[in-house]
Protein backbone atom coordinates (compact mmCIF):
# COMPACT_ATOMS: atom_id res chain seq x y z
CA UNK A 1 0.00 0.00 0.00
CA UNK A 2 1.26 3.49 -0.85
CA UNK A 3 -1.85 5.48 0.11
CA UNK A 4 -2.57 6.60 3.64
CA UNK A 5 -5.77 8.34 4.76
CA UNK A 6 -5.85 10.68 7.76
CA UNK A 7 -8.46 12.80 9.52
CA UNK A 8 -7.34 16.41 9.96
CA UNK A 9 -8.85 19.19 12.06
CA UNK A 10 -10.25 21.60 9.49
CA UNK A 11 -11.63 24.25 11.89
CA UNK A 12 -12.10 24.95 15.58
CA UNK A 13 -15.74 24.42 16.52
CA UNK A 14 -17.82 26.93 18.43
CA UNK A 15 -20.23 24.80 20.43
CA UNK A 16 -21.01 21.44 18.86
CA UNK A 17 -18.56 20.12 16.23
CA UNK A 18 -19.96 19.15 12.84
CA UNK A 19 -18.72 17.01 9.96
CA UNK A 20 -17.15 20.21 8.53
CA UNK A 21 -14.89 20.38 11.58
CA UNK A 22 -12.94 17.48 10.03
CA UNK A 23 -11.26 16.79 6.71
CA UNK A 24 -10.28 13.44 5.15
CA UNK A 25 -6.80 13.79 3.65
CA UNK A 26 -4.87 11.31 1.50
CA UNK A 27 -1.10 11.10 1.95
CA UNK A 28 1.66 8.60 1.24
CA UNK A 29 2.44 5.75 3.60
CA UNK A 30 5.43 6.94 5.66
CA UNK A 31 8.86 5.30 5.66
CA UNK A 32 10.56 4.65 9.01
CA UNK A 33 13.91 6.14 9.93
CA UNK A 34 16.37 4.75 12.48
CA UNK A 35 14.57 3.63 15.65
CA UNK A 36 11.14 4.10 14.07
CA UNK A 37 8.26 1.84 13.09
CA UNK A 38 5.23 2.11 10.81
CA UNK A 39 1.98 0.71 12.21
CA UNK A 40 -1.07 -0.27 10.17
CA UNK A 41 -3.80 0.78 12.59
CA UNK A 42 -6.58 -1.73 13.20
CA UNK A 43 -8.68 0.13 15.77
CA UNK A 44 -8.65 3.69 17.12
CA UNK A 45 -10.40 5.26 20.07
CA UNK A 46 -12.61 8.33 20.13
CA UNK A 47 -12.96 9.90 23.58
CA UNK A 48 -14.80 12.85 25.14
CA UNK A 49 -11.57 14.62 26.17
CA UNK A 50 -10.77 15.11 22.48
CA UNK A 51 -13.45 17.80 22.29
CA UNK A 52 -11.41 20.03 24.59
CA UNK A 53 -8.32 19.60 22.43
CA UNK A 54 -10.20 21.11 19.49
CA UNK A 55 -10.14 24.46 21.29
CA UNK A 56 -7.02 26.60 21.14
CA UNK A 57 -6.67 26.91 24.91
CA UNK A 58 -4.04 25.86 27.42
CA UNK A 59 -4.85 22.57 29.13
CA UNK A 60 -3.21 19.43 30.47
CA UNK A 61 -2.58 18.28 26.88
CA UNK A 62 -1.77 20.49 23.87
CA UNK A 63 -4.62 21.42 21.52
CA UNK A 64 -4.94 19.70 18.16
CA UNK A 65 -3.26 21.65 15.36
CA UNK A 66 -5.32 22.94 12.47
CA UNK A 67 -4.76 21.24 9.10
CA UNK A 68 -2.92 18.35 10.76
CA UNK A 69 -4.03 14.88 11.82
CA UNK A 70 -5.74 14.46 15.17
CA UNK A 71 -4.27 11.86 17.50
CA UNK A 72 -5.40 9.45 20.19
CA UNK A 73 -5.09 5.87 21.33
CA UNK A 74 -4.82 3.23 18.61
CA UNK A 75 -3.70 -0.35 18.15
CA UNK A 76 -2.31 -2.04 15.09
CA UNK A 77 0.33 -4.22 13.46
CA UNK A 78 3.88 -3.14 12.69
CA UNK A 79 4.36 -3.30 8.91
CA UNK A 80 7.84 -1.71 8.69
CA UNK A 81 10.53 -1.41 11.32
CA UNK A 82 13.94 0.17 11.71
CA UNK A 83 13.97 -0.57 15.44
CA UNK A 84 15.97 -3.43 16.93
CA UNK A 85 13.42 -4.27 19.65
CA UNK A 86 10.12 -4.28 17.69
CA UNK A 87 9.79 -6.63 14.73
CA UNK A 88 7.44 -6.51 11.79
CA UNK A 89 4.22 -8.33 12.72
CA UNK A 90 4.18 -7.14 16.34
CA UNK A 91 0.88 -5.78 17.63
CA UNK A 92 1.41 -2.46 19.42
CA UNK A 93 -0.59 0.09 21.36
CA UNK A 94 0.29 3.74 20.69
CA UNK A 95 -1.04 7.30 20.53
CA UNK A 96 -1.33 8.11 16.82
CA UNK A 97 -4.87 7.26 15.84
CA UNK A 98 -7.06 9.08 13.29
CA UNK A 99 -4.96 7.68 10.42
CA UNK A 100 -4.52 4.37 8.63
CA UNK A 101 -0.72 4.23 8.93
CA UNK A 102 1.23 5.75 11.83
CA UNK A 103 4.95 6.57 11.90
CA UNK A 104 6.39 6.72 15.40
CA UNK A 105 9.46 6.10 17.49
CA UNK A 106 9.57 2.54 18.76
CA UNK A 107 9.86 3.86 22.32
CA UNK A 108 6.36 5.37 21.97
CA UNK A 109 4.76 1.98 21.23
CA UNK A 110 3.81 -0.74 23.72
CA UNK A 111 3.74 -4.31 22.38
CA UNK A 112 0.71 -6.36 23.46
CA UNK A 113 -0.25 -10.00 23.10
CA UNK A 114 -3.23 -10.40 20.73
CA UNK A 115 -3.78 -13.97 21.93
CA UNK A 116 -4.75 -12.80 25.44
CA UNK A 117 -7.81 -10.82 24.37
CA UNK A 118 -9.32 -9.26 21.24
CA UNK A 119 -7.05 -6.39 20.24
CA UNK A 120 -9.87 -3.87 20.67
CA UNK A 121 -9.96 -4.72 24.39
CA UNK A 122 -6.58 -3.01 24.82
CA UNK A 123 -8.36 0.26 23.96
CA UNK A 124 -11.22 -0.40 26.36
CA UNK A 125 -11.40 -2.72 29.35
CA UNK A 126 -7.67 -3.59 29.38
CA UNK A 127 -6.51 -0.10 28.41
CA UNK A 128 -6.82 3.52 29.53
CA UNK A 129 -10.59 3.17 29.88
CA UNK A 130 -10.35 0.30 32.34
CA UNK A 131 -7.52 1.90 34.33
CA UNK A 132 -9.51 5.14 34.57
CA UNK A 133 -12.45 3.29 36.09
CA UNK A 134 -10.28 1.24 38.44
CA UNK A 135 -8.03 4.04 39.70
CA UNK A 136 -10.78 6.63 39.90
CA UNK A 137 -13.04 4.44 42.02
CA UNK A 138 -10.48 2.74 44.26
CA UNK A 139 -7.64 5.29 44.52
CA UNK A 140 -9.20 8.71 43.96
CA UNK A 141 -12.58 8.10 45.60
CA UNK A 142 -11.18 5.40 47.92
CA UNK A 143 -14.39 3.36 47.91
CA UNK A 144 -14.85 1.12 50.92
CA UNK A 145 -16.91 -2.10 51.12
CA UNK A 146 -20.53 -1.49 52.00
CA UNK A 147 -20.68 2.05 50.61
CA UNK A 148 -23.25 3.42 48.16
CA UNK A 149 -21.80 4.45 44.80
CA UNK A 150 -23.43 6.65 42.16
CA UNK A 151 -22.04 6.70 38.60
CA UNK A 152 -23.11 9.16 35.89
CA UNK A 153 -22.97 8.25 32.19
CA UNK A 154 -22.95 4.73 33.57
CA UNK A 155 -23.58 2.98 30.24
CA UNK A 156 -20.47 4.54 28.73
CA UNK A 157 -17.03 3.02 28.45
CA UNK A 158 -15.74 4.11 31.86
CA UNK A 159 -19.00 4.25 33.79
CA UNK A 160 -20.10 0.71 32.97
CA UNK A 161 -16.82 -0.61 34.34
CA UNK A 162 -16.92 1.59 37.45
CA UNK A 163 -20.26 0.13 38.49
CA UNK A 164 -19.16 -3.45 37.99
CA UNK A 165 -15.82 -2.94 39.75
CA UNK A 166 -17.64 -1.33 42.66
CA UNK A 167 -19.81 -4.43 43.06
CA UNK A 168 -16.83 -6.75 42.72
CA UNK A 169 -14.99 -4.77 45.42
CA UNK A 170 -17.90 -4.99 47.85
CA UNK A 171 -20.00 -1.87 47.40
CA UNK A 172 -23.28 -2.08 49.27
CA UNK A 173 -25.34 -0.39 46.56
CA UNK A 174 -24.46 0.86 43.05
CA UNK A 175 -26.63 3.33 41.13
CA UNK A 176 -26.18 4.49 37.55
CA UNK A 177 -27.68 7.16 35.32
CA UNK A 178 -27.97 6.78 31.55
CA UNK A 179 -29.68 8.43 28.62
CA UNK A 180 -32.29 5.93 27.42
CA UNK A 181 -34.51 3.10 28.70
CA UNK A 182 -32.40 0.57 26.77
CA UNK A 183 -29.24 1.76 28.50
CA UNK A 184 -30.97 1.63 31.87
CA UNK A 185 -31.89 -2.00 31.22
CA UNK A 186 -28.28 -2.74 30.25
CA UNK A 187 -27.05 -1.32 33.55
CA UNK A 188 -29.40 -3.59 35.45
CA UNK A 189 -28.14 -6.56 33.44
CA UNK A 190 -24.58 -5.58 34.40
CA UNK A 191 -25.48 -5.83 38.08
CA UNK A 192 -26.28 -2.23 39.03
CA UNK A 193 -28.70 -2.24 41.98
CA UNK A 194 -30.61 0.71 40.54
CA UNK A 195 -30.51 2.73 37.34
CA UNK A 196 -32.47 5.63 35.91
CA UNK A 197 -32.89 7.67 32.75
CA UNK A 198 -31.62 11.17 33.52
CA UNK A 199 -34.31 12.64 31.27
CA UNK A 200 -36.76 11.72 34.06
CA UNK A 201 -35.03 14.16 36.43
CA UNK A 202 -31.65 13.55 38.04
CA UNK A 203 -32.32 14.92 41.51
CA UNK A 204 -35.63 13.15 42.01
CA UNK A 205 -34.41 9.87 40.48
CA UNK A 206 -31.26 9.81 42.59
CA UNK A 207 -33.19 10.54 45.77
CA UNK A 208 -35.49 7.58 45.05
CA UNK A 209 -32.60 5.27 44.16
CA UNK A 210 -30.44 6.25 47.16
CA UNK A 211 -32.79 6.93 50.10
CA UNK A 212 -29.88 6.55 52.54
CA UNK A 213 -27.59 8.86 50.59
CA UNK A 214 -24.47 8.44 48.48
CA UNK A 215 -20.94 7.86 49.77
CA UNK A 216 -19.02 7.88 46.46
CA UNK A 217 -19.86 9.70 43.25
CA UNK A 218 -17.98 8.94 40.01
CA UNK A 219 -18.63 11.96 37.81
CA UNK A 220 -18.49 11.75 34.02
CA UNK A 221 -21.09 14.45 33.37
CA UNK A 222 -20.89 17.47 35.70
CA UNK A 223 -23.71 20.03 35.65
CA UNK A 224 -27.02 18.86 37.07
CA UNK A 225 -25.58 15.42 37.90
CA UNK A 226 -22.89 16.91 40.11
CA UNK A 227 -25.44 19.18 41.77
CA UNK A 228 -27.72 16.23 42.50
CA UNK A 229 -24.83 14.15 43.81
CA UNK A 230 -23.68 16.90 46.19
CA UNK A 231 -27.22 17.12 47.56
CA UNK A 232 -27.42 13.34 48.02
CA UNK A 233 -23.93 12.73 49.42
CA UNK A 234 -23.43 11.70 53.03
CA UNK A 235 -20.97 13.22 55.48
CA UNK A 236 -17.38 12.77 54.28
CA UNK A 237 -18.54 11.64 50.84
CA UNK A 238 -16.01 11.59 48.01
CA UNK A 239 -16.43 12.42 44.34
CA UNK A 240 -13.94 11.38 41.67
CA UNK A 241 -14.28 13.96 38.89
CA UNK A 242 -13.36 12.14 35.68
CA UNK A 243 -15.20 14.24 33.08
CA UNK A 244 -17.92 16.82 32.51
CA UNK A 245 -19.35 15.92 29.13
CA UNK A 246 -22.51 17.96 29.76
CA UNK A 247 -20.58 21.19 29.23
CA UNK A 248 -17.92 20.26 26.63
CA UNK A 249 -19.93 21.88 23.84
CA UNK A 250 -21.49 24.65 25.93
CA UNK A 251 -21.13 28.24 24.77
CA UNK A 252 -22.44 29.69 28.06
CA UNK A 253 -21.26 29.06 31.66
CA UNK A 254 -22.96 26.01 33.23
CA UNK A 255 -26.03 26.66 35.40
CA UNK A 256 -25.08 23.98 37.91
CA UNK A 257 -23.86 23.04 40.45
CA UNK A 258 -25.46 25.81 42.50
CA UNK A 259 -25.06 24.11 45.88
CA UNK A 260 -21.29 24.00 46.37
CA UNK A 261 -21.69 25.48 49.86
CA UNK A 262 -22.88 22.03 50.96
CA UNK A 263 -19.30 20.80 50.46
CA UNK A 264 -18.41 22.63 53.68
CA UNK A 265 -20.99 21.27 56.09
CA UNK A 266 -20.87 17.77 54.64
CA UNK A 267 -17.04 17.79 54.61
CA UNK A 268 -17.07 16.46 51.06
CA UNK A 269 -14.05 15.76 48.88
CA UNK A 270 -14.35 16.60 45.17
CA UNK A 271 -11.18 15.47 43.44
CA UNK A 272 -10.36 15.74 39.78
CA UNK A 273 -7.91 13.24 38.30
CA UNK A 274 -6.04 12.15 35.19
CA UNK A 275 -5.44 8.49 34.55
CA UNK A 276 -1.75 9.00 33.75
CA UNK A 277 -1.16 9.98 37.37
CA UNK A 278 -2.08 6.47 38.50
CA UNK A 279 0.26 4.16 36.63
CA UNK A 280 1.42 2.85 40.00
CA UNK A 281 -1.76 0.76 40.24
CA UNK A 282 -1.48 -0.66 36.71
CA UNK A 283 -0.16 -4.03 37.92
CA UNK A 284 -3.06 -4.45 40.36
CA UNK A 285 -5.48 -3.31 37.66
CA UNK A 286 -4.20 -5.85 35.13
CA UNK A 287 -4.26 -8.64 37.73
CA UNK A 288 -7.79 -7.92 38.89
CA UNK A 289 -9.38 -7.16 35.51
CA UNK A 290 -7.71 -10.10 33.76
CA UNK A 291 -9.02 -12.40 36.47
CA UNK A 292 -12.55 -10.99 36.28
CA UNK A 293 -12.60 -11.30 32.50
CA UNK A 294 -11.32 -14.87 32.71
CA UNK A 295 -13.98 -15.98 35.18
CA UNK A 296 -16.76 -14.03 33.48
CA UNK A 297 -17.62 -11.69 36.35
CA UNK A 298 -16.77 -8.53 34.39
CA UNK A 299 -18.42 -7.62 31.08
CA UNK A 300 -17.66 -4.82 28.65
CA UNK A 301 -19.49 -3.30 25.70
CA UNK A 302 -18.05 -1.86 22.50
CA UNK A 303 -19.71 0.19 19.78
CA UNK A 304 -17.61 -0.18 16.62
CA UNK A 305 -17.86 2.10 13.57
CA UNK A 306 -16.22 0.80 10.41
CA UNK A 307 -13.82 2.89 8.31
CA UNK A 308 -11.43 5.77 8.97
CA UNK A 309 -13.67 8.01 6.87
CA UNK A 310 -16.40 7.53 9.48
CA UNK A 311 -14.24 8.49 12.47
CA UNK A 312 -15.76 12.01 12.66
CA UNK A 313 -19.27 10.53 12.69
CA UNK A 314 -18.20 8.15 15.47
CA UNK A 315 -16.87 11.05 17.52
CA UNK A 316 -20.04 13.10 17.03
CA UNK A 317 -22.10 10.05 17.97
CA UNK A 318 -20.06 9.70 21.15
CA UNK A 319 -20.87 13.28 22.14
CA UNK A 320 -24.56 12.60 21.53
CA UNK A 321 -24.42 9.42 23.63
CA UNK A 322 -25.09 7.04 20.75
CA UNK A 323 -22.60 4.49 22.06
CA UNK A 324 -23.02 1.61 24.47
CA UNK A 325 -19.69 1.10 26.22
CA UNK A 326 -16.51 2.04 24.36
CA UNK A 327 -16.79 3.85 21.03
CA UNK A 328 -14.15 2.55 18.60
CA UNK A 329 -13.38 2.93 14.92
CA UNK A 330 -12.25 -0.13 12.98
CA UNK A 331 -9.69 1.43 10.69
Amino acid sequence: MTSNREIHLASRPQGWPTEDTFRLVETEVPTPGPGQIVVRNQYMSVDPYMRGRMNDVKSYVPPFALDAPLDGAAIGEVVASEAVDIAVGTTVLHGLGWREYALLDAAAARPVDPSVAPVSAYLSVLGMTGLTAYAGLLEVAAMKPGETVFVSAAAGAVGSLVGQIAKLKGAGRVIGSAGSPAKVERLRALGFDAAFDYHDGVRESLRAAAPDGVDVYFDNVGGDHLEAAILAMNLHGRAAICGMIAQYNATEPPAAPRNLALVIGKRLTLRGFLVNDHNDVRAAFVRDVSGWLHDGTLSYDETIVDGIENAPAAFLGLLRGDNLGKMLVKV
